[in-house]
């Protein structure tokens, strides 16, 4: 492949890279990780309600890593609260899983950073031999998309198995219970999604540029030039 073809694969695969940090690091501050609606079951359970009547028990919730909001309907109007996990929930959340998350998230943007630098190297200055150029492109694409999907297979669990949402509806309530009416996750959550493709589709860009895979087998070169010897 010509050289100018090559610069400008890597210097896609650096764009996309520095994007990814930029949406990783955008995303942690946010409270869009996910959205949903509770129900207040014990307001709805007091007056029989069906129908119609249920929405006035259905309230809101939404939540990222740091902090989130709920609305809590229980037939009175709704009654906003903001929470913060640190140091708030610190005690009812699965803590290691959720520090974990963060931490993941610091060491993905980390590595789309330094990716980001290094196919710019690669791009315009001379790659060294080892990690500065092909293979080690190849292991920082491989850390921050496997960290992406480390990251959302430890929410996903966070907020499915551990049962998150409900956690964060019942906290200081000792009167009224509240349960998942709906939930799914939003825009951060699917951000983190989409850098780890883009950092699988920078390995294929640059397997694409005519670098082969880490510790593939090179061919046996002896084989081919001794059958060649046989020809004359």
């Amino acid at each position: 492949m010509p050289v100018q073809q090559k610069k400008l694969i890597f210097c896609t695969a650096g764009v996309l890279s520095f994007a990814c940090a930029l949406g990783t690091a955008a995303a942690i501050g946010t409270q869009l990780w996910v959205r949903g609606t509770i129900l207040c079951t014990t307001g709805a359970l007091l007056v029989n309600a069906t129908g119609p009547e249920l929405h006035k028990f259905i309230g809101e919730i939404q939540y990222g890593l740091f902090s989130g909001q709920r609305v809590r309907q229980c037939g009175l109007g709704g009654r906003p609260f903001q929470f913060s996990f640190f140091p708030d929930l610190l005690k009812i959340i699965p803590a290691s899983i959720h520090v974990s998350v963060i931490l993941f998230c610091t060491v993905l943007i980390v590595f789309a950073l330094v990716g980001a630098g290094f196919f710019m190297f690669n791009a315009f200055g001379s790659p060294y031999e080892t990690l500065h150029g092909p293979v080690g492109l190849y292991l920082w694409s491989f850390i921050a998309c496997s960290c992406g999907c480390l990251i959302m297979i430890l929410f996903s669990s966070e907020v499915k198995i551990h049962h998150l949402s409900e956690k964060i509806a019942n906290f200081k309530e000792g009167t009224f219970t509240f349960k998942t009416h709906s939930e799914q996750f939003a825009n951060s959550f699917w951000t983190i999604l989409v850098c780890s493709l883009v950092h699988f589709l920078n390995a294929l860009l640059i397997r694409f540029a005519g670098f082969e895979f880490p510790f593939s087998k090179p061919k046996d070169s002896g084989t081919t030039t001794g059958a060649v010897d046989l020809m004359y």
